[in-house]
């Protein structure tokens, strides 16, 4: 079993992951800036925050691996790129690093173009390309740290929860779309493939899609 750190444990992503990490018997540590009333059977739970990367270092002694579900909105836009790179750098290279990034870097079909390159909202694009410039700097890194980077589906997100199947699709760096080009993903299953991936890793330093 591993030590699983979750930076953003409280949101939409990061509970799902701390509740199947969980339920799995992972040693799970949910990270985030305020702990909540309602926690998850078996999981742990830090206040700390990404902005504040010594002090993150020091509450990550011992894991396995690092996942990030801070989204880069509100008071964290632009700065969830900067200070990953930061506790990456700071983290020894035995950590692993996984990143929830979201659909608008990935592609539409092999070679491209990307999500976010068509009709893509306004008002989401400054995170989109905050999180693509996360996945260029573990692109560009040169050290032998193993890291992942999933792009979940155009469905994901609070506003189409869904239900907990167990099952899903990779679609390496294409958008997974059903039959009827629809993009989703529920969050519970989202979780389900992060988790198979530090139980099973199949993308080593590469992203992935995730949908039905």
């Amino acid at each position: 079993m591993a030590l699983i750190a979750v930076l953003g444990g409280t949101g939409y992503a990061g509970r799902h992951i701390v509740a199947e990490a969980a339920q799995r018997g992972h040693t799970v540590v949910s990270i985030a800036r305020s702990v909540p009333g309602e926690r998850v059977p078996g999981a742990s739970y830090i206040e700390g925050t990404l902005l504040d990367v010594p002090g993150l270092v020091a509450q990550l002694t011992g894991v396995d691996v690092v996942i990030s579900a801070v989204s880069p909105r509100g008071e964290m836009a632009g700065l969830v790129r900067p200070n990953l790179e930061a506790l990456a750098a700071a983290l020894p290279d035995s950590v692993r690093i996984g990143v929830i990034g979201g659909a608008g870097g990935s592609l539409v079909a092999p070679g491209g173009p990307r999500v976010i390159d068509g009709e893509f909202p306004d008002a989401f694009k400054a995170e989109a390309f905050e999180l693509i410039g996360v996945l260029e700097d573990l692109q560009s890194e040169q050290s032998d740290r193993d890291w992942f980077f999933v792009h979940p589906a155009g469905g994901f997100g609070a506003f189409a929860p869904g239900e907990r199947t167990g099952k899903y699709r990779t679609g390496g760096d294409v958008l997974v779309t059903d039959a009827e080009g629809v993009s989703f993903i529920s969050g519970e299953d989202l979780a389900v493939a992060v988790i198979d991936e530090v139980e099973n890793p199949r993308h080593s330093r590469q992203r992935f899609t995730v949908g039905y």
